[in-house]
């Protein structure tokens, strides 16, 4: 683990997602109990691409920091492999929107292929998913105001104004949350019922 100093030595900034940030202390403060034991020092630094402040803390400055806030965001291991990947990739590439974009959309694909709907329109299927009701109505017409047109940025397309964070970070909400419908929360609640005591039910 990093340490508590003058730079925080962390893998990704967890807002932007851009890799090795240079984060600088701005604030430092300690705290104790109201016992006045289990001193903490805290420092928070500022991300120099987002300027947004990361938390850490260590039992005293210059100590190995026993946590950092917020922590880097991560994909739920109920998804399926290749959308978990592709998934995991956009959100770590945030601060390159284009790229996040198709990636956003890569894990959107994989979640439909997933599901056994692997032919035409990225939109046409996700419209095939409401209709079967896989997904609700409500998903599908999301996806229609969410960033998903991966293959503008594949062609370049001139016409098309490239993506901004804000349109990668809609397209990657919208990932996590069809991710969320059609497979976490079945796991869950499969894994529940599995849990349940036998004779349980009324």
């Amino acid at each position: 683990m990093p340490s508590l100093s003058n730079q925080l030595d962390i893998q990704r900034c967890p807002y932007c997602g851009v890799d090795r940030p240079t984060l600088t202390r701005v604030y430092q403060n300690s705290t104790r109990d109201f016992r006045g034991e289990n001193q903490r020092m805290w420092a928070a630094y500022s991300c120099a691409r987002c300027g947004s402040l990361v938390v850490a803390v260590a039992i005293r400055d210059n100590a190995e920091i026993t946590g950092s806030y917020p922590s880097r965001p991560t994909v739920d291991g109920d998804l399926p492999p290749r959308a978990r990947e592709y998934l995991q990739q956009a959100m770590d590439s945030l601060h390159a929107p284009a790229g996040a974009v198709m990636l956003a959309a890569s894990a959107v694909d994989a979640m439909l292929k997933a599901k056994n709907y692997g032919s035409g329109s990225l939109s046409a299927r996700i419209k095939q998913a409401a209709t079967d009701g896989v997904i609700t109505s409500d998903m599908a017409d999301w996806a229609h105001h969410v960033r998903l047109d991966a293959n503008d940025q594949r062609h370049a397309d001139e016409a098309v104004a490239l993506p901004s964070e804000s349109d990668a970070q809609r397209a990657i909400d919208f990932a996590q949350a069809l991710g969320q419908f059609m497979f976490v929360l079945p796991a869950r609640v499969a894994r529940g019922r599995a849990s349940a005591p036998q004779g349980s039910e009324t």
